[in-house]
């Protein structure tokens, strides 16, 4: 069982795809929203099906694939959570989880395109296991009891512009994180019941169809459970709050690879959650701007 959304920007539909077939989600929600999350949406779709009680949906694939949650109310991200990618960083892996945050704008669908900025020089691709959360969590007890507060996964790639991150945030990284389109998400949310091993997912990214990361969660410094637990201490996790886990080695910023620039693409997977293919383009620029 996966879901999904379905459509042109803004006014994608929920589906959910199971056994080779596309069914409706519109009897049971306008759309797979934080909302439907909290409301035990998962658990409601997945008495749907047994019952036989959606429709099919014809020509799905045709459709664009949008981004499988609708508007997020926050996209919170761990840096360096791999000691490889540490270690390319030039980095000692951290004791605490070192959290940055996203502007949950920047999340486009899985096939879309992205955008650099203009004169950014140093765009850069991490594909990332993203963690869905799937009711309020606070202050929980132990990483163990964190497992219940999951949704599901899907496949995040974190795009980072190196200069904005490292040169011009003052030391917080979320200047070189927040451009528009620079987090495309999905395919697909696949419930963590679906998950037989999320410590053991294969995570890989290519660049114009040459292989750059190939690494597996087992590499994580601080697994899923012991992230959804820690940031709870800080912070309340909402419904539909979006937690990128970090990427492996094999980013441009090891010196290693070029970075992108307009034409280049970039596809990110995880086994077990699908994969993603981008195209990067130039970002257009309003007309008052582009007069000046």
């Amino acid at each position: 069982m996966r879901l999904q959304r379905l459509g042109p920007v803004g006014t994608e539909i929920p589906v959910v795809e199971h056994q080779g077939a596309v069914f409706d989600l519109r009897s049971l929600t306008p759309d797979i929203t934080p909302d439907f999350l909290a409301a035990d949406g998962i658990t409601r779709v997945r008495e749907a099906l047994s019952a036989d009680r959606l429709p099919v949906v014809t020509g799905a694939e045709a459709l664009r694939i949008g981004a499988p949650i609708a508007k997020p109310g926050a996209v919170l991200c761990i840096g360096q959570n791999y000691a490889a990618h540490a270690a390319e960083s030039g980095a000692a892996p951290p004791e605490v989880p070192i959290l940055f945050f996203k502007h949950p704008n920047t999340i486009v669908g899985p096939y879309d395109d992205v955008a650099i900025p203009p004169g950014a020089e140093k765009v850069d691709w991490e594909v990332e296991l993203a963690v869905v959360i799937g009711k309020r969590a606070r202050y929980l007890e132990s990483p163990t009891s964190a497992a219940d507060y999951i949704a599901g996964y899907t496949v995040s790639n974190d795009v980072s512009e190196r200069t904005y991150q490292m040169d011009e945030s003052g030391g917080q990284w979320s200047k070189g994180k927040c451009c528009e389109t620079f987090n495309p998400l999905g395919p697909a949310l696949v419930p963590a019941t679906e998950i037989d091993d999320v410590a053991d997912l294969r995570l890989w990214s290519t660049v114009n169809d040459e292989p750059r990361q190939d690494s597996s969660t087992r590499d994580m410094i601080f697994p899923v459970v012991e992230l959804v637990w820690h940031l709870s201490q800080y912070l309340v996790l909402e419904p539909g709050d979006i937690i990128n886990t970090g990427t492996p080695e094999g980013v441009a910023y090891s010196g290693r690879f070029d970075y992108l620039t307009p034409g280049d693409q970039v596809e990110v997977g995880i086994d077990g959650l699908g994969g993603q293919r981008q195209t990067f383009v130039a970002a257009s620029l309003p007309t008052a701007v582009r007069s000046r």
